[in-house]
C-alpha cells in the first residue's frame, strides 16, 4: 500500500539481526571460547563413556560418567607423575643454562666474524644462526619482560584447568536433553529435520577430529621422544613434550616447535643440526600427507588458503584459543552452508519453480 516491498523489509531484518548476533558473539567471545574448549574436551571423552554406558547396567549415566572421569584423570595424574617429573628436570636444567647461553651470545659481532670460519656446511650453519642472534640480541633481551608480562597474566585463567572439565561433565551427562532442547527452540515444523541432519553431521565430526587430532599429538611425541632421544638432542623429552602441546594448535603450533626444537638444539651444542632438520622435514611431509589424510574424515578436510585465513582470523578474534579452534569452526560451517543449499535445492518452492 506505502509501497514497501514485504520481501525487502524481511531480508533487511534478517541482515540486522544476523549483525546484532555476530555482535552479541564477539562481545562474549572469551566465554565461547571456553565454552568451545570443553565441548571438544567433551567429544575426546565420549567414545568411552558411550562404551562403557553400554557396558555398565542400569539406565543412569553416573556411573559411566564417574569411572571415565577417575580412568581419564587418574591416567594423566600417572603420566604426569611419571614423565612430567623428567620433564621438569629438563626444564630446570635448561633454564639454569640460560644464562650461561645468553652471555656465550652476547659478544662482539666483529668478533665473531674475525673468527675462523668452519669448513663443513654444518658449522657455517651454525654460526650463521649465531651471528643471527647476535645481532638481535637486543631486541630478544628487551621482549622478555613484555612476555613475562604476557605469561604472568595468563594465571588468572589456571581455573579454566578446574571449570572446563566440570563443564564438560554435564555436557555428557545431560548431551541427549540438550540437544533435544536445541532443536525445539530453533527447529520448529519443518525445519526440524535439517536441524537433526546439521547435529548429527557436526556430532560426527567433532568425534572424528577430536580422535584424529589426539592421536596426531600422541604420534608426534611418541616419535619426537624417541628419534631426538636416538640421536642424542639435550633435552628430548622437554621438548617431545612441547611438540605434544604445540601439535594442537594448527599450522601455527607445527612450525613453532621446530624452530623451538632448533634453537634449543643448536644452543645446546647440538653437533648434527642437518639430521636434525632432515628429521623435522621429514616426519611432517610423512604427517600432513600420510598420517592425517588417513586419520581426518572428509568432512574435516579443508582447503589449505581456508585453513591459511581461517587461523589468522582466529588469531585476531581469540588468540592462540581462536588459533586452536579455527578448524573445527570451518568445518562445522562447512557442513551447515552445504545443508542449507541441499534444504533449499529440495524445498517445495524451488522443486515448484523448477
Amino acid at each position: 500500500m506505502l509501497g514497501i516491498d514485504r520481501k525487502a523489509v524481511r531480508y533487511t531484518w534478517t541482515a540486522a539481526l544476523i549483525l546484532l548476533l555476530l555482535v552479541c558473539v564477539y562481545l562474549i567471545r572469551e566465554s565461547l571460547v571456553v565454552f568451545s574448549i570443553a565441548v571438544l574436551l567433551t567429544y575426546l571423552l565420549y567414545p568411552p563413556f558411550e562404551m562403557l554406558k553400554r557396558v555398565l547396567p542400569g539406565k543412569s549415566r553416573a556411573p559411566a560418567l564417574a569411572v571415565v572421569y577417575l580412568t581419564v584423570f587418574g591416567l594423566l595424574g600417572l603420566i604426569v607423575m611419571t614423565v612430567g617429573s623428567r620433564v621438569a628436570e629438563e626444564a630446570r636444567s635448561l633454564s639454569a643454562k640460560v644464562p650461561a647461553i645468553l652471555n656465550q651470545v652476547e659478544i662482539n659481532p666483529d668478533e665473531a666474524a674475525a673468527q675462523q670460519a668452519p669448513k663443513s656446511l654444518e658449522g657455517q650453519l651454525i654460526n650463521e644462526l649465531r651471528a643471527q642472534l647476535v645481532l638481535h640480541y637486543s631486541q630478544l633481551v628487551a621482549l622478555v619482560p613484555q612476555y613475562s608480562i604476557k605469561v604472568l597474566s595468563v594465571s588468572r585463567y589456571l581455573l579454566l584447568i578446574i571449570v572446563i572439565p566440570i563443564m564438560s561433565f554435564f555436557m555428557l551427562k545431560d548431551g541427549a536433553a540438550l540437544r533435544e532442547d536445541l532443536i525445539d527452540l530453533f527447529a520448529p515444523g519443518r525445519d526440524r529435520e535439517l536441524i537433526e541432519d546439521v547435529l548429527n553431521d557436526i556430532h560426527v565430526l567433532l568425534l572424528q577430529y577430536m580422535r584424529a587430532l589426539f592421536t596426531l599429538c600422541m604420534a608426534v611425541f611418541g616419535s619426537f621422544a624417541l628419534a631426538l632421544s636416538l640421536m642424542g638432542v639435550p633435552y628430548a623429552l622437554l621438548l617431545a613434550t612441547v611438540a605434544f602441546a604445540l601439535e594442537f594448535v594448527p599450522l601455527v603450533g607445527p612450525l613453532s616447535s621446530a624452530v623451538i626444537i632448533m634453537a634449543v638444539a643448536t644452543f645446546a651444542g647440538f653437533p648434527h643440526l642437518f639430521l636434525l632438520l632432515a628429521f623435522l622435514g621429514l616426519y611432517r611431509l610423512f604427517q600432513d600427507y600420510v598420517l592425517s589424510p588417513n586419520l581426518m574424515a572428509a568432512g574435516v578436510e579443508l582447503r589449505p588458503l581456508i585453513v591459511i585465513l581461517g587461523v589468522l582470523a582466529g588469531g585476531e578474534i581469540g588468540g592462540a584459543a581462536g588459533i586452536f579452534l579455527s578448524v573445527p569452526v570451518l568445518a562445522m560451517a562447512r557442513i551447515i552452508i552445504r545443508h542449507i543449499r541441499k534444504h533449499r535445492i529440495h524445498s517445495p518452492e524451488h522443486v515448484a519453480v523448477g
